[in-house]
């Protein structure tokens, strides 16, 4: 972790954000918690982590229609009433941004 600081040049990590796929199978409290363990004596002591749920979306390529599967995910279309094989979001795990703080001189 604590390479993610330095590569930037800056001396202290302040945040690090997340997106988190409803069907990802992370749970957001536990990666909280797994978060706050591993910074312990990195650059990223200080940092918070930011986790932005994405909700589970398919295409319905009968209509056209995309719509969210929900939880437990249910790929049949509300619209046409026919099912669907495209997933277009929710799988995802992903750091999407590390903000640091400026280097010291």
């Amino acid at each position: 972790m604590d390479d993610v600081g330095w590569e930037s040049g800056a001396d202290d990590v302040t945040s690090v954000t997340v997106r988190v796929g409803e069907l990802a199978g992370v749970v957001p409290d536990a990666l909280h918690f797994a978060f706050e363990v591993a910074r312990d004596g990195t650059a990223l002591a200080a940092a918070r982590l930011v986790v932005e749920q994405v909700t589970a979306r398919a295409w319905c390529g009968g209509c056209a229609e995309e719509f969210a599967v929900g939880m437990p995910p249910f790929f049949w279309c509300p619209r046409c009433d026919r099912p669907s094989q495209d997933l277009r979001s929710g799988r995802e795990l992903e750091i999407t941004d590390v903000e640091a703080a400026a280097a010291r001189p």
